[in-house]
């Protein structure tokens, strides 16, 4: 790491960068926001735009869950639950049983208030409060590492699942008769967002991390001309709000997390003034 800071000192001479836990905070937002906003362009085709705060919600039940099981690692009791709700969510939408909207409501207040009930026994909820607004700021090097291994897998997943979730969001009656398994694919999609909403939680929180997912997407759709621009403009918007927030945060010495998701509202408010000007 020592050779990557001061490499970083020297491509990026600036005040805001001096201390470590700047560059770890730079880096986290490199690595973290490109695989939020691809994933991002499929929820929002999907209308499952809400679906990652139902996920978001279930990290607070998972961690619970965690310390009755006894598991160590609160993270691997985020993901194991996190993957399972995300299935779960899944196949009652697929059962067709209610709407999408009706189902992952439903799971996000289920898992709001296990959680609150399990963490909440004896007053300890407040040690996992910061689970709520998350701290970019405090991402370790060994965090980094897990982050830099997350975003190529998740890159070369999505990438193999783009033509097949882009046909399915388009028309599912197609993509079966195209000898399409979509209700695979969509399993398969729903678990990578999983994944990558577990991973990003501790440093965006449960209230932002909806927001930080699907803003870049939304902002990206209304610039797009076509899919693939959907997801150029998307990661872009991301990348840009990630430092930029990072950025206002730091001088502002406020919250970072809501800077990067302000900054990605501000793209999104930008972007619905340049789509009707375009039009």
């Amino acid at each position: 790491m020592e050779n990557l800071y001061a490499l970083m000192d020297t491509l990026l001479p600036f005040e805001v960068f001096r201390f470590s836990f700047m560059k770890n905070a730079f880096l986290a937002v490199l690595l973290l926001t490109p695989l939020l906003g691809l994933l991002g362009t499929m929820a929002v085709n999907h209308q499952m735009a809400f679906f990652s705060d139902a996920l978001g919600h279930s990290a607070i039940t998972g961690i619970g869950l965690g310390i009755l099981l006894g598991l160590r690692s609160d993270l691997m009791a985020m993901l194991i639950f996190g993957v399972v709700w995300a299935v779960l969510i899944c196949l009652i939408k697929q059962s067709g049983s209610a709407s999408t909207d009706t189902i992952i409501s439903v799971f996000s207040s289920t898992s709001i208030a296990a959680g609150l009930l399990i963490l909440a026994r004896g007053g300890k909820f407040a040690r996992y409060s910061s689970l709520l607004i998350g701290d970019i700021l405090a991402v370790t090097p060994e965090d980094l590492l897990s982050l830099a291994i997350a975003l190529p897998l998740g890159v070369i997943l999505w990438a193999a699942m783009y033509n097949q979730l882009l046909l399915t969001s388009v028309s599912p009656s197609l993509a079966r008769s195209r000898g399409i398994h979509t209700r695979l694919v969509e399993g398969a999609f729903v678990v990578l967002v999983a994944v990558a909403v577990m991973l990003a939680i501790r440093w965006v929180g449960v209230l932002l991390i909806n927001a930080l997912l699907i803003l870049p997407a939304a902002a990206g759709r209304n610039l797009a001309r076509n899919s693939r621009q959907h997801a150029v403009f998307s990661v872009l918007i991301a990348l840009f709000s990630g430092i930029l927030g990072l950025i206002l945060a730091y001088h502002q010495d406020t919250s970072a997390g809501a800077s990067i998701v302000l900054v990605a509202a501000a793209c999104y408010a930008l972007s619905l003034l340049l789509r009707r000007w375009r039009k």
